[in-house]
């Protein structure tokens, strides 16, 4: 049905009459011969509140058509998108021409049924050791990055899509999703950049909302993403990782959109229903059954003042499972990535690891570099109080082993692509700087295996 005149436009909104419309219908709005894309947003007995997806210039109560479509806002999709750049309503971008698909799909999915889930298993290499070796990626995981204003999440996210890969499976299909929302035009064009010269892009397929972008397209946007992801994994049984950045971006789009239709605000304006709308996008990550494919996420959401108790980090913790922490001091001393690896974790890391899946002394490796780093940081405190020249042989050893572990195992080039075993014999060659008997926490038989006395001229 088409309706010819608007009660009331209030910011991106118009309300009219239809007492058959739906909630998250798409409709198609006509002004002076151009056409616009809206959605239902809420309905109020025979009043319907449309948001419309772009500006309103030009609108008037008369001179607007509105025609509801009778469907929620589908995705065509096939085998094809790969390698394809998309705007933030799914509209390929990169002068490529038209999809052809094979089918559509309603972007709002629907929750996995946990009957349905596969407990994940297996890892997906970064080529990132603090990320590898430390805070493990799990196929079907979700594991947000939490970084702030300034840090180089952005280059650390490229570094990812460049070198992410299945490890030594050379013969499943992997795939990227790769959601941009409110980024500089800039910044999308050194992430298209990155990947188009890396040759990454043939794997990955991209959806850019720049921050000129409507708002309320920001809020469609990672559901593109992540139909496309369920399509690829479940349908043709690819393992897909998903980045979604920024999620701060998003979350700052719900709160403009809940405040221009009145709603009544929750923490730091954003609204009461911010935890379930995250939720309705991380739980889309996993396994199922009768599928041989994956969806893993890194969501990427920058903190205010680099607060972690922010509305949007503190909710995302509590939905995912772990996070990697940027830290701003390991920043200041020209580290790269500065991942400060005690507030972070992996808490589905263990059980896809060891020695089906990694290395058989990954594990004990990981709980005693969180020991011996925890130290140094102590160690560190003391010598601010009596000096370094005081301090115990022991404690030496330990500051020197923070030295070299913040520079050679943090630290790497955003080139660099170390595999896991890489990563597993550096960690032992840093722990070689410190006594064997300070190794408590590894397997008698992993030591006498593999530890080997090291010098700080070693590295």
């Amino acid at each position: 049905m088409e309706f010819m005149n608007l009660e009331k436009i209030e910011g991106n909104f118009i309300v009219l009459e239809n007492e058959g419309a739906s909630y998250n219908e798409v409709v198609e709005i006509k002004v002076n011969n151009k056409k616009k894309l809206g959605q239902v947003v809420e309905i109020n007995k025979n009043k319907v509140i449309v948001q419309v997806l772009g500006d309103i210039q030009g609108f008037s109560l008369n001179n607007t058509n509105v025609k509801f479509l009778g469907h929620p806002m589908k995705i065509k999709l096939s085998e094809e998108i790969l390698g394809r750049i998309f705007n933030g309503l799914g509209e390929p971008i990169d002068d490529l021409g038209e999809i052809y698909f094979e089918c559509k799909k309603n972007i709002n999915g629907s929750a996995i049924n946990p009957v349905s889930r596969v407990y994940p298993r297996n890892y997906i290499q970064t080529g990132i050791s603090s990320i590898d070796g430390l805070t493990t990626l799990i196929r079907g995981q979700k594991l947000p990055i939490f970084s702030g204003n300034g840090l180089p999440h952005d280059k650390l996210a490229a570094q990812i899509v460049r070198q992410a890969s299945l490890g030594n499976n050379l013969n499943e299909k992997f795939g990227i999703v790769f959601v941009a929302m409110g980024v500089k035009y800039d910044v999308a064009e050194y992430f298209k950049k990155a990947f188009e010269e890396s040759g990454a892009m043939e794997r990955v397929v991209m959806f850019l909302n720049l921050a000129n972008d409507s708002v309320a397209e920001r809020i469609i946007t990672p559901r593109l993403g992540l139909t496309t992801a369920e399509y690829l994994a479940y349908e043709k049984n690819m393992h897909v990782l998903v980045i979604l950045t920024d999620m701060t971006a998003y979350a700052e789009a719900l709160r403009e959109i809940a405040s221009g239709k009145g709603e009544i605000p929750g923490r730091k304006g954003y609204p009461g229903y911010l935890y379930s709308e995250l939720a309705s996008l991380f739980e889309r990550a996993g396994i199922i059954k009768n599928s041989s494919g994956s969806v893993t996420q890194i969501p990427i959401l920058t903190m205010p003042n680099d607060d972690i108790t922010h509305p949007v980090a503190d909710l995302t913790g509590y939905i995912t499972e772990g996070q990697i922490v940027l830290d701003r001091n390991l920043f200041n001393k020209g580290i790269y990535p500065p991942v400060n690896i005690l507030p972070s974790l992996s808490r589905l890391m263990k059980d896809g690891i060891g020695e089906k899946f990694t290395r058989e002394d990954h594990q004990d490796l990981a709980n005693q570099i969180f020991s011996a780093y925890a130290h140094v940081n102590d160690v560190r405190a003391l010598a601010g109080i009596i000096g370094e020249d005081e301090l115990n042989e022991i404690d030496k050893a330990y500051i020197i082993f923070g030295r070299c572990f913040e520079k050679f195992y943090l630290g790497q080039s955003e080139f660099e692509n170390r595999n896991i075993f890489e990563t597993i014999e550096l960690a032992w060659k840093l722990l070689g700087l410190l006594p064997e008997k300070e190794l408590n926490r590894i397997n008698k038989k992993f030591l006498d295996k593999y530890y080997k006395k090291t010098v700080e001229s070693d590295f």
